[in-house]
């Protein structure tokens, strides 16, 4: 596993990662799914801090592409078969090498990203094998705030934990949405 503050480009899968991966119906056959608020201060924190994060997705829906544009998420790549593919486009874009980039899955289809990266992370409640080949488990489950904790280690590791959540203090940082 790479050194934490080698990393440049945190990428996440969504389902069962950003959201618990429980998939609602409404009535009219449109999916609701659920994200925590405490992942997007960590969206909006990495830019301001010198990383870039990303998302890709096998999936793509409407309330996914609201949710990255609240968040102001740059590099995406919904509705994506192929993850590696995906990834190494947006990794070569910023010019970085693998080592630089983390990778949070949570099934074994990430398995072939999860490989390629200088840091594989899952979630507590990703499926058993996908937790047996990664470097880090987080100690929360997908939805409850997997990339929140992972930036806290991220800071902590560059030792600007205090003075990153002092820039979360300002109203500028959260601006109020009509």
């Amino acid at each position: 596993m790479s050194d934490l503050i080698d990393l440049k480009l945190f990428i996440f899968d969504v389902d069962g990662v950003l959201t618990d991966g429980s998939l609602y119906y409404g009535p009219e056959g449109e999916q609701v799914k659920c994200f925590n608020v405490k992942d997007g201060v960590a969206f909006k924190l990495w830019p301001e801090l010198g990383a870039q994060v990303a998302v890709i997705s096998a999936k793509q829906s409407p309330m996914l592409v609201k949710r990255l544009t609240d968040l102001r998420v740059v590099h995406q790549a919904l509705g994506c078969a192929d993850k590696v593919s995906a990834a190494d486009l947006i990794r070569q874009q910023l010019g970085l090498q693998w080592q630089q980039v983390a990778f949070v899955g949570d099934d074994c289809i990430d398995l072939p990203l999860l490989r390629l990266v200088g840091a594989s992370v899952c979630p507590s409640d990703a499926h058993e094998y996908v937790r047996s080949q990664v470097d880090m488990v987080m100690p929360v489950a997908g939805g409850k705030g997997v990339a929140r904790l992972l930036l806290d280690l991220w800071l902590k590791a560059l030792g600007k934990y205090p003075q990153a959540y002092e820039r979360a203090t300002q109203a500028s940082f959260e601006p109020a949405q009509p």
